[in-house]
């Protein structure tokens, strides 16, 4: 390689290595690489992590696979991970938001580090111990745990939910709230109270459901059902369970969103797979995922992980509409 590129054996190491900035031009460092390209070479990476005493693996845990959210973060960090020459193993824990088993026989030994979303740092112990550097994702910024944190501004995505009720004459509100215990829906809920609670006409009753359809159906008619002028808009924590309170909506023989508005939160597929399509939160899985990696990176290489929360976006649609006549 080093006679295809005409340059010495030493200048070839230091470009492989990646080691060649401030010791040898652009220029030569790019013939290297054609020559590298054009002999077809591949680094034999077992080496080179042996010598670096690096995995170049990172580990990504979710609460679960069927949230289509968490794919999608997958993808976000994958692509970041691969930039780099990083892999990312995806490990979607049994337990769900509590404490994580070690799924391999010593994470410690395989791992440069772990992302976890929407969990709590406790909840990793096993699998990193005090060793691992540790990236959260949309978790609890004051758990201090974490090497570094990447949040989504979701307190501000509920109040734009409020304003955009609010603005349709909404007063009368359910809060149709996930009953998962986790720091990304208990923000949601405050984040509702807080709003509503300037308003002085508002009214909010908070309804538990579990995280999917069949209970979100139950809970909604429970709220529907019961004694009392009826609420008009379902503000809900999650677009699965916005998809069941549509469902029972219309078993009660009332229209969405003529009688009776929706919204959820996330912007799944499902969205807009429902009819009428849901007014909802977009959050940005891969960019959150893309962050995450880039913070683990970061952090790998003792830098400073950029800071702040990521932006979230309502999208009106279908869903809601003005409130109906008292």
């Amino acid at each position: 390689m080093a006679r295809a590129a005409g340059v010495s054996q030493a200048t070839v190491s230091l470009v492989l290595g990646g080691k060649w900035r401030g010791r040898v031009s652009e220029r030569t460092a790019g013939l290297v690489r054609d020559a590298a390209s054009e002999l077809g070479y591949r680094p034999n990476l077992a080496a080179r992590n042996l010598r670096l005493g690096r995995t170049r693996t990172a580990l990504l845990v979710v609460p679960a696979l069927t949230n289509e959210f968490f794919a999608r973060v997958y993808g976000g960090a994958a692509e970041v991970a691969a930039e780099h020459g990083f892999g990312v193993v995806l490990y979607p824990s049994p337990e769900g938001t509590g404490p994580a088993r070690d799924p391999f026989p010593s994470a410690r030994a395989a791992l440069d580090g772990v992302i976890a979303s929407s969990m709590a740092a406790g909840t990793l112990d096993a699998i990193r111990g005090t060793d691992l550097p540790l990236v959260m994702l949309d978790s609890d910024p004051a758990d201090r745990a974490s090497a570094a944190q990447v949040n989504l501004d979701v307190a501000d995505g509920m109040r734009q939910v409020v304003d955009h009720l609010l603005a349709l004459g909404h007063r009368r509100f359910v809060h149709l709230a996930s009953a998962v215990p986790s720091w990304t829906f208990a923000v949601r809920a405050r984040a509702l109270e807080e709003a509503l609670g300037a308003v002085a006409e508002a009214e909010l009753r908070t309804v538990p459901s579990p995280l999917d359809v069949p209970g979100a159906l139950a809970a909604a008619g429970r709220a529907l059902g019961a004694p009392g002028p009826r609420p008009t808009a379902l503000v809900c924590d999650d677009d699965i369970l916005a998809a069941g309170a549509c469902k029972a909506v219309r078993r009660m023989g009332l229209r969405v969103p003529e009688d009776v508005s929706v919204t959820g939160f996330d912007d799944l597929a499902l969205a807009t797979a429902v009819e009428p399509e849901l007014t909802t939160v977009r959050l940005p899985a891969e960019r959150i995922g893309r962050a995450g990696m880039t913070a683990l990176l970061d952090v790998l290489s003792s830098r400073a992980p950029a800071s702040g929360a990521l932006p979230v976006t309502l999208v009106p649609r279908g869903s809601t509409g003005p409130a109906p006549a008292a």
